[in-house]
C-alpha cells in the first residue's frame, strides 16, 4: 500500500538525497509545509516569514518498508536536538518536523520520541498534522543529483549519504 510522510530536516536537498536511496521509496518531493502562507516561494520560505519548513514528501510502499524504518533513517540522518537550526541552516525553515498524514504516523512518531527520550536524547522535533504541502520549485528536484560537483554537496550531502550506506545498508536499494 502506497503512502506519504512528511519530513522536514533541515535543507530540503539534503533530506531528497538520503531518502531517494530506501527500499521501498517510490518518490521523494521537496516542498514547504506547516506553515500560514498559501502558495509560498522558495524566497520567503527561507525568509523565514511563511512559519513554512523546508520538507519533503515521501511516496513509499508500506509492504517494503515501515513508517518506523524512515522514522529511524530521519533521526540517524539530522540533529532533531538542536531548535531551528541544522548545521550553518539557521531558521524555522531549517527545523526538525514530522507531518503526519494518519492518526497512525502520529502515534509512532510520539512513541519513537519518547523512546529517544527516554534514552537520554532531548528531541525538539515538532509533531503535527499535514494541513497542505506546496511543491517546492523545479531548480530543486533532485539536486543532489544534479550538483554532485559543487562544494555544498561535496561538504554536507556526500557524508550524509556515506553515513546512511554504513549504518543503513539493509534498507538501501539494489
Amino acid at each position: 500500500m502506497i503512502q506519504s510522510a512528511i519530513f522536514g530536516g533541515g535543507c530540503f536537498w539534503c533530506t531528497e538525497a538520503v531518502f531517494k536511496q530506501l527500499k521501498g521509496v517510490k518518490s521523494v518531493t521537496s516542498g514547504y509545509a506547516g506553515g500560514i502562507k498559501e502558495n509560498p516561494t522558495y524566497e520567503e520560505v527561507s525568509s523565514g516569514s511563511t512559519g513554512h519548513a523546508e520538507v519533503i514528501k515521501i511516496e513509499f510502499d508500506s509492504a517494503e518498508t515501515s513508517f518506523d524504518d524512515l522514522l529511524t533513517v530521519f533521526f540517524a540522518t539530522h540533529d532533531s536536538t538542536t531548535l531551528n537550526r541544522q548545521g550553518n541552516d539557521v531558521g524555522t525553515q531549517y527545523r526538525s518536523i514530522i507531518l503526519y498524514t494518519s492518526p497512525e504516523q502520529e502515534k509512532e512518531a510520539n512513541k519513537f520520541i519518547a523512546d529517544l527520550n527516554q534514552s537520554g536524547e532531548k528531541i525538539v522535533t515538532e509533531v503535527k498534522s499535514l494541513e497542505k504541502f506546496y511543491e517546492a520549485e523545479s531548480y530543486h528536484k533532485d539536486f543532489y543529483v544534479r550538483n554532485k560537483d559543487k562544494p555544498y554537496c561535496q561538504l554536507i550531502i556526500s557524508p550524509k549519504l556515506e553515513k546512511l550506506k554504513e549504518k543503513f545498508y539493509m534498507l538501501l536499494k539494489n
